[in-house]
């Protein structure tokens, strides 16, 4: 009878160094099988099949694949749907445990579980560890152990904690000895998978000590290099957090604060999961009677809208699979705002489109825009675009680059004017949320 193994499921964790669950698995005391499914409950919903996060995937697996093939392992790699995958696995090994890292989103959730009851059917063990965040779930409360529903408060206490125990980094780099030895299983191709390469040149995982050193002075200014464009690595973990949070801790506060705020809207989701079932954070804000028109929205999406600064961010996300935080605050200000397009809508676009596309800190920062977030800012202050260009694109570099013919009369006129979209916006938030509060 075959020998049991230990299964470790690659997920938004894709790298062999500083990976809490592998280390666990590689230390648990038997051969470690290491999995990666292209789950198809997931794939199957891209509207398009040369989605350039399937292959940013691809190309981190495969790199994996060839650093276990030279310790005589491999990765095994399937495109199905999770609970059948594992139904052949229970098949094909006698497994005794099956390891990964913890994932916070409404269909991973649901997924682990289910996984979870179909493994102690069979008596294996399921268990998940902390890897993407530094703290999860409930590790960052007040002091009557609720959840934060504050930025400020709750970055003061997760910097507290961080001092009193900073993170322990988990040598999994270290352990792969204890790898399944087996002949090489080949990675399936993108195309027998029926996607296809999209084209798009994805940013290096290397952290920039002087870029990280400037940050809090460039990273508001689109036109320049100022910002780190790790979050697709984030995202799917191919850079490790502890790493990350503890390289450049000294570097720049204001990198780790962003950080933070990701942990912030991870932390979020977990406690108030309305937010994740498209619920407004506040409820009152789902009141809000939205226009939706169709028309604008396209514009909007096509980077048509008459604002330079607004068409500029999409057609950057549309080209790149990347926007500038900048300007996405902008651009979704103007959805929610200036056309009073549910946020939602926006949500689903920046989903479909974003490389770095995260669910916990796309919803909260959509919800911060339409001002129903926690600790959005008030629904009455709406960003002016001009304004916004004129603070943080002034030489115009980003906007020339991207809508070259933003001086020209084939440029369209303005969707809507101004000063009449703030008002309308006032009304109708006004209208559903009450009055502003005067001080």
């Amino acid at each position: 009878m075959a020998s049991p193994v230990n299964i470790f499921w690659f997920r938004r964790d894709l790298r062999l160094n500083d990976n809490h669950g592998l280390f666990q698995a590689l230390q648990s005391g038997k051969p470690v099988v290491p999995i990666f499914i292209f789950d198809r409950n997931i794939l199957d919903q891209l509207e398009h099949r040369h989605d350039a996060r399937v292959e940013f995937i691809h190309q981190q697996i495969s790199a994996i694949q060839e650093q276990l093939v030279t310790r005589g392992s491999t990765l095994h790699v399937m495109y199905g749907k999770p609970e059948e995958v594992f139904a052949s696995l229970l098949n094909t090994y006698q497994i005794s445990d099956v390891f990964t890292n913890t994932d916070y989103e409404p269909y991973a959730i649901h997924r682990d579980a289910a996984i979870a009851e179909l493994l102690a059917k069979h008596n294996v063990g399921f268990h998940a560890f902390k890897d993407q965040v530094i703290f999860e779930k409930k590790e960052v409360v007040k002091d009557d152990g609720s959840p934060y529903t504050v930025f400020t408060p709750y970055s003061k206490r997760w910097r507290a904690l961080w001092d009193k125990q900073p993170p322990v980094k988990f040598p999994s780099e270290k352990k792969l000895e204890a790898l399944h030895q087996q002949a090489v299983i080949p990675v399936p191709s993108l195309e027998s998978m029926g996607f296809k390469t999209a084209g798009i040149t994805f940013p290096p995982d290397q952290v920039k000590d002087e870029l990280i050193k400037h940050y809090s002075t460039n990273r508001d200014f689109p036109g320049i290099p100022g910002t780190s464009r790790l979050g697709v690595h984030l995202r799917f973990g191919t850079i490790s957090i502890r790493d990350l949070a503890l390289h450049t801790q000294t570097l720049n506060i204001t990198f780790l604060n962003e950080l933070i705020w990701r942990e912030f809207y991870h932390m979020i989701l977990w406690n108030f999961p309305r937010v994740g079932e498209g619920k407004s954070f506040k409820p009152v804000y789902d009141q809000i009677e939205w226009r939706n028109n169709e028309e604008e929205f396209a514009r909007w999406c096509e980077g048509n809208t008459g604002y330079p600064i607004v068409d500029a961010g999409m057609r950057e996300l549309n080209t790149t699979g990347y926007m500038h935080n900048r300007v996405r605050m902008i651009v979704a200000s103007f959805l929610c705002k200036h056309l009073l397009i549910d946020w939602r809508w926006g949500e689903a676009y920046f989903a479909e489109k974003l490389l770095d596309f995260d669910f916990a800190a796309n919803n909260g920062g959509w919800q911060w825009a339409a001002g129903g977030g926690c600790d959005a800012a008030p629904y009455f202050r709406i960003f002016n675009p001009y304004l916004q260009t004129e603070k943080f694109d002034k030489g115009l570099s980003y906007i020339k680059h991207w809508v070259p013919e933003f001086q020209e009369f084939t440029y369209p006129r303005p969707v809507v004017e101004h000063d009449y979209a703030r008002k309308r916006c006032l009304e109708v938030y006004t209208k559903a949320v009450g009055a502003p509060k005067t001080t």
